[in-house]
């Protein structure tokens, strides 16, 4: 059982994806692809005349300020990409059903009453947010569809308590789900090759980490990154026993990703298995501490 995120970034390109997951469900797999929408919207919210606003938490995470136009932008630009993913997979032989986690509400979220942001170094609260944290998946409704030989591919909205619509972070979303559906692999693919030590050098990339090390990785982490090892931690909590953060811009980035290609994180009992140690440290664990000598840990 995999699940597979796509972000929404800037240069992701979405055929070579595509070309591999037909690939891998011909070999008999049978995945789950959520799907981001963050430039999409972007671009749909300038072109509205309502431009994009985005907000820090005090704990660094950046999001999106989602009032009800922005949220109804973000259904729109999201609806687009899913509907071209799925395309993309037919178009490839592939069965696949696009949905939103908030169809059928197959995806439930809490709501967040408010969101605090830092504007000038001053904690500000924001109220009317449409925004929540995911926490119910309606197994049933997905594993149907892959009884039946489709790909969920699953856009990041959910249905809050009252059934309203609410936008989800999409890591968050995929890390819910891989829990949920007792993925063995949760594939983070996004415009770099995986957490870096120096975010501006691909080359310093982070290949193995634990679970006694993210909290150290955070140091790393810059904008969207920080929300993709959130995502990874809540994975991990949920007994997804592997997670990898790997480049979306690869010629097969599916089948990278699984061989590794990436930063490979795992979870504390499956590192003491493979290394036959309780507490080992990942291969990670050099990197981090050359960063944090020179200065590149927070």
């Amino acid at each position: 059982m995999l699940v597979v995120k796509v972000g929404g970034a800037r240069g992701i390109p979405h055929a070579p994806l595509l070309d591999d997951v037909a690939r891998h469900v011909a070999e008999g797999g049978a995945p789950v692809l959520v799907h981001g929408g963050s430039e999409a919207t972007t671009e749909l919210q300038a072109a509205l005349g309502r431009p994009a606003e985005f907000v820090t938490s005090p704990s660094g995470h950046v999001s999106r300020r989602t009032d009800r136009a922005a949220l109804e932008a973000f259904a729109m630009a999201t609806a687009l990409t899913n509907r071209r993913l799925v395309e993309g997979l037919q178009t490839r032989g592939v069965g696949a059903f696009g949905l939103s986690g908030l169809d059928g509400a197959a995806v439930r979220a809490r709501r967040k009453a408010a969101v605090r942001t830092v504007v000038d170094g001053r904690v500000r609260v924001l109220r009317d947010e449409w925004t929540g944290r995911p926490e119910e998946v309606d197994v049933g409704l997905l594993d149907a569809l892959r009884l039946r030989g489709l790909v969920p591919v699953l856009a990041p909205l959910a249905a809050g308590e009252g059934g309203e619509m609410l936008n989800v972070d999409g890591d968050r979303l995929a890390a819910r789900v891989a829990a949920a559906l007792g993925a063995t692999t949760l594939v983070l693919l996004t415009n770099v090759p995986g957490l870096l030590a120096d975010p501006e050098r691909e080359d310093t990339l982070v290949p193995h980490l634990d679970e006694a090390e993210l909290d150290r990785a955070d140091g790393l982490a810059r904008g969207r990154m920080r929300k993709k090892l959130l995502g990874a931690r809540e994975a991990l909590a949920g007994g997804v026993p592997r997670v990898v953060l790997a480049d979306a811009r690869r010629e097969r980035p599916l089948t990278d990703a699984l061989a590794g290609r990436g930063t490979v994180i795992v979870a504390a009992s499956r590192e003491r298995g493979e290394r036959g140690e309780p507490g080992g440290r990942g291969d990670g664990a050099e990197t981090l501490e050359r960063a944090a000598s020179a200065g590149g840990l927070r």
